[in-house]
């Protein structure tokens, strides 16, 4: 019975060790690997189009932006590193939205009342849109949150920032997509 048990729990053990192996390999896979950004879905650097509302009822296409660089960030209201980089994109927006430069910021799945509170509250002046369903975060196969990407005035996607922005690094990435 004794030596019965050890093999159970040799078993157990090697199927525990096996999916952690699996796992393992897995996030190194999806996180350093494998194409995730939007580029890979279009086979160009065209940055996928799409239509949203923003928090005035209108609709936002992005192909109108062309001919501007625009700064896409995709949020949620309750992402801490999101809410940090808001007030850099506001100082910014007021410095380049007269150097042919737009933002705009894509909420993922949160309703407007929610929204628009925190806008209000932050006194956000550049357009915020809404992503309900999240189906332009998947467009840009958007997995975390914030995510940025730095489109040019041709409409191509020229970088991808993962993560949270100091509002240094939110001008230097306008520096580089104001149109010439």
């Amino acid at each position: 019975m004794n030596n019965k048990r050890k093999q159970v729990v040799l078993f157990i053990r090697g199927v525990i060790a096996s999916i952690l192996v699996l796992g393992i390999g897995y996030a190194i896979y999806s996180n350093f690997i494998k194409d995730k950004g939007a580029t890979a879905s279009t086979g160009t650097n065209l940055a996928p189009n799409f239509i949203l509302i923003d928090l005035k009822g209108n609709e936002v296409n992005l192909e109108d932006y062309r001919g501007k660089g625009v700064l896409l960030n995709f949020w949620a209201t309750y992402c801490p590193p999101c809410e940090k980089e808001m007030p850099y994109l506001e100082s910014a927006y007021k410095d380049y939205k007269d150097k042919g430069i737009e933002i705009l910021a894509v909420d993922v799945g949160e309703p407007r009342i929610l929204v628009d509170q925190f806008v209000s509250k932050k006194g956000l002046s550049f357009p915020v849109l809404l992503d309900w369903k999240g189906d332009t975060a998947d467009l840009y196969k958007v997995q975390t949150l914030p995510i940025t990407f730095l489109i040019n005035e041709k409409g191509e996607i020229v970088d991808k920032i993962t993560g949270e922005m100091t509002e240094e690094a939110v001008r230097q990435h306008l520096d580089s997509i104001v149109p010439k």
